[in-house]
């Protein structure tokens, strides 16, 4: 995929801890959290990646750019 026919993810979703628990994407689709880390993992969302914590278990975060604003935990909830 090129970067123009890429997704971005625009909202997030965040549980109680304030922890990201759901996606919703350019193109308005809603992913939990497993269907959006699979979805980046495979290339198909620009922006952001994936990467393995401490505890083993993978993660989604932004891209390093050096702009806060575009951090996931900067976006608007949904």
């Amino acid at each position: 995929m090129n970067q123009t026919t890429r997704e971005s993810f625009t909202a997030v979703q965040k549980n109680g801890d304030g922890d990201l628990t759901g996606f919703q994407t350019s193109s308005g689709r809603i992913l939990d959290y497993q269907q959006a880390l699979a979805e980046v993992q495979a290339g198909a969302i620009a922006g952001v990646n994936v990467f393995k914590g401490k505890d083993g278990e993978m993660y989604i975060r932004g891209d390093a750019d050096g702009d806060p604003t575009n951090n996931l935990d900067q976006l608007p909830t949904f």
